[in-house]
């Protein structure tokens, strides 16, 4: 560690039973010399809160009895931080070296900036697109019915939309993935914080609406790239995940929009939700039954049986 001089953004860390890749996260943090670096134990019980003890001792560990969702531990870091500046990471992200630095460099050009979204690769060095407008019934038939993909096919539209472009220069933007968010405590703190109420999904997208309504922005920025696997931190599986997924965008639609822009929203996703349904019955036909069409078929008939979910 001697010869380089440590960054001053602070890193913060929120973990749920992945020890495996959190020991790989957390090596690249420390190879990327913050001032400070804060892991957030959700309650694990896979061995993660002694590896963050016996192997990295210069980060400081806040050990949480249950899961108390992602927000809350994400606001337990920042509160805890003494950085004006702190990379809010996902334990399933790995970072270059000079993240921080080119992070730092990049906040400190841009004043207005509460929020910079890195660049995020897939474990192939691919893309991971994590750039969206804020939620709607157009954005949601366009992303969840798969017809992103064909605009991807088409250059003049795939650089307009958000979900399509390619990602290689800084711009503002609604908001970013929140796999990997470098923010400014002190916008941070202005509006509260994270919602906590959002236990997974949507918390980051709700956090940019305030702050732009408090009059910063939310930047997407190309300076550095951080790996991100993806869904390893998901703890809960198939049915649930989908449902929690539903659940945070009913409550941001509720917050931030009209009831009726809200229902439609609702009934756009409702239809989604009908015709994987019917997808899934017509290969189970095929197939002659299979239990994993099976489990799968009887999620989605649970999501619409749970009439809550779908009325404003």
């Amino acid at each position: 560690m001697t010869g380089r001089e440590t960054s001053p953004l602070g890193v913060a860390v929120v973990s749920f039973n992945t020890r495996e890749i959190l020991q790989r996260c957390l090596a690249s943090v420390v190879a990327a010399r913050p001032c400070e670096a804060v892991v957030v134990d959700n309650g694990s019980t896979d061995g993660s809160v002694e590896l963050v003890r016996h192997t990295f001792p210069s980060v400081r560990l806040i050990v949480n009895e249950c899961n108390v969702g992602y927000g809350a531990a994400a606001n337990q870091a920042l509160v805890s931080a003494a950085a004006s500046a702190v990379l809010l990471l996902n334990s399933d992200t790995v970072l270059a070296p000079t993240a921080l630095s080119a992070l730092e460099a990049y906040l400190s050009a841009h004043p207005r900036a509460a929020v910079v979204g890195p660049r995020l690769a897939n474990v192939d060095g691919s893309l991971q697109r994590s750039t969206y407008p804020f939620p709607s019934a157009g954005d949601a038939l366009l992303g969840e019915s798969g017809l992103h993909l064909l605009v991807r096919r088409v250059p003049v539209l795939r650089e307009r939309l958000l979900r399509t472009w390619s990602h290689d220069v800084a711009r503002p933007v609604p908001w970013v993935l929140g796999a990997a968010l470098a923010i400014r405590r002190e916008p941070f703190e202005a509006v509260g914080g994270f919602d906590e109420a959002f236990f997974m999904y949507g918390e980051e997208v709700d956090l940019c609406r305030r702050l732009r309504e408090a009059g910063f922005e939310t930047h997407f920025a190309p300076v550095t790239t951080v790996l991100h696997l993806g869904g390893a931190s998901t703890a809960i599986a198939g049915r649930d995940v989908r449902r929690e997924f539903l659940v945070s965008e009913r409550r941001y639609m509720l917050r931030h929009e009209s009831r009726r822009a809200a229902r439609r929203l609702l009934a756009v996703m409702h239809a989604i939700v009908r015709a994987r349904l019917a997808r899934e019955r017509l290969r189970r036909w095929i197939a002659g039954g299979r239990p994993d069409l099976d489990r799968a078929i009887a999620g989605w008939e649970a999501l619409l049986a749970e009439r809550g979910l779908w009325r404003p």
